[in-house]
């Protein structure tokens, strides 16, 4: 299992970048992770990434290595609810930085137009 994982790290560090491709090459043989030298392992387009939970389930049976399906509670939420409300905290501290923005500095030094009277002027005579 750490042998797999060593590898996987330094197939992810080791990769040749393609500029002129936008691809990311494997610059060696990965036996144990099925990737032979020059196997495309990133791209823009038309391509599958490579999985690391894909790979254990290869070695599942004949090792019996156990792949590990950890997901969080409902109670505490996965990505999407984090997202969720880290946006919504986000967005809550800026509605206040802006409201307190708005108010600082909006009347003071401003000269009031038509002497304060405002743009209608209804005369009641």
């Amino acid at each position: 299992m750490e042998e797999l994982r060593q590898q996987w790290t330094t197939l992810w560090r080791e990769r040749i970048d393609d500029k002129v491709r936008a691809e990311g090459i494997a610059d060696k043989n990965f036996e144990l992770l099925f990737v032979d030298k020059g196997t495309v392992i990133v791209a823009t387009r038309h391509y599958k990434p490579l999985e690391f939970k894909e790979i254990l389930e290869e070695y599942e049976a004949p090792y019996e290595v156990k792949v590990k399906e950890e997901r969080p509670l409902p109670h505490v939420g996965g990505w999407r609810k984090f997202g969720r409300h880290m946006a919504r905290r986000a967005r809550s501290r800026r509605m206040l930085w802006l409201e307190d923005n708005s108010k600082k500095g909006r009347n003071e030094n401003l000269q009031l137009k038509k002497g304060g009277r405002g743009w209608l002027h209804l005369n009641t005579k």
